[in-house]
């Protein structure tokens, strides 16, 4: 087995657990409900709409997102920040097709996805390039600045070439921590530029969203509320086990009626009046996970949460600061949030050598990532 939760595991992302969600997940599989109606378990779905207005309101999302605002927003647990990724573009993609479809009622559904085209940085996660692939679409990868962020006038520049060659821009993620580097792209620029040509705007801050519970690190999230969606992994750094993927829409509509089929066997007398989460995932199954996050909330409580992020930056920064210290060594990108990326000084063949030899003896784990074909360990 490759321990995850070893002292010595530094490769892909933290993954969480902690004594209160393992509870929950074996409470959860032994009620083991199927909650994809209202009906199949009201607690499942009702705890669900509840847990996820508690975390929307700990990272102070706008009151849109939330279904305690009285408006059409609200969250959902999906499985992964990927399967986030594929139902905001699937939600984007039928309401682009429904507004075309107004526009020019002699084309056919084929031409309009044909001429469909989505955005993401270059330093956007591979789910992404993914996510068009399943969702039969193109998507573009838009580059990044010299602090590996997408700007606002880099998707303006591509939105506008798009346009002049005929296709139709409806779909761009703005990722909050990318995963070589944890840079956050400007979505304050981005957001302004989709909003001015209708295109949806999905914030993937799948790994530094849990930071976002501390007021010190919101800045990132400036420009949230023009956002169409957005999701972050409570599984990864906020003390819950996986699969527990926070997703929150402004207009569900879109998605719900996208992945509509309702046979007589699914319907029920409660219907409208509660959210059948059956309509906002992939998947029509799902497990009872809005226990994991309310025993953790519950038992944790919101400053022991934040406790736990800030110790893991200080411990970054103090690896940083050694790596500084150290005239062998240089710092790849700067310090954001618990990941450092760093390299011996000289070649890549060296590091590659260098990181060759940590797996090697299989006492540490780490990967690698390259940017602007420099290769670093992070």
């Amino acid at each position: 087995v490759t321990h995850w939760h070893s002292p010595k595991f530094h490769a892909y992302f933290p993954t969480a657990n902690s004594y209160p969600a393992i509870v929950a997940d074996m409470l959860s599989g032994a009620i083991a409900c199927i909650g994809f109606t209202w009906i199949a378990s009201p607690a499942c779905t009702e705890l669900e709409v509840v847990m996820l207005d508690w975390l929307g309101k700990m990272l102070d999302l706008p009151a849109e997102f939330l279904a305690c605002s009285g408006g059409k927003g609200g969250g959902v647990i999906q499985g992964t920040a990927s399967e986030s990724t594929l139902v905001a573009l699937l939600g984007a993609k039928a309401k682009k097709l429904q507004q075309v479809k107004k526009e020019h009622p002699e084309w056919d559904e084929h031409t309009i996805i044909g001429k469909l085209v989505g955005y993401s940085s270059a330093q956007a996660h591979s789910s992404v390039e993914r996510a068009g692939l399943l969702g039969g679409v193109k998507l573009r990868s838009v580059p990044a600045d010299e602090h590996n962020r997408l700007r606002g006038d880099a998707l303006e520049k591509a939105i506008e070439e798009d346009l002049a060659a005929g296709l139709i821009p409806f779909y761009a993620v703005v990722t909050l921590g990318t995963t070589n580097s944890c840079a956050f792209d400007r979505l304050d620029e981005c957001g302004l530029v989709a909003n001015k040509h209708n295109v949806w705007v999905h914030v993937d801050a799948a790994y530094a969203g849990s930071a976002f519970i501390c007021p010190e690190y919101r800045h990132h999230m400036k420009g949230i509320e023009l956002a169409d969606s957005f999701n972050f992994n409570p599984h990864k750094w906020m003390l819950v086990n996986f699969d527990c993927s926070a997703m929150w829409l402004k207009d569900p509509s879109w998605v719900v009626n996208a992945f509509n089929v309702d046979p007589l066997y699914l319907k029920h007398d409660m219907q409208g009046s509660a959210p059948d989460y059956r309509h906002w995932q992939i998947p029509l199954g799902r497990r009872f996970r809005a226990l994991k996050l309310w025993f953790v909330l519950r038992l944790y409580g919101v400053e022991n949460l934040q406790a736990h992020i800030r110790r893991h930056c200080g411990f970054a920064q103090q690896f940083g600061d050694l790596c500084q210290k150290d005239e062998r060594f240089e710092l790849a990108a700067e310090v954001n949030m618990g990941l450092v990326c760093f390299r011996l000084k000289g070649s890549n063949e060296r590091n590659e050598a260098l990181l060759k030899r940590i797996n090697g003896r299989g006492n540490i784990h780490m990967v690698p990532a390259k940017i602007r074909d420099v290769y670093f360990l992070r």
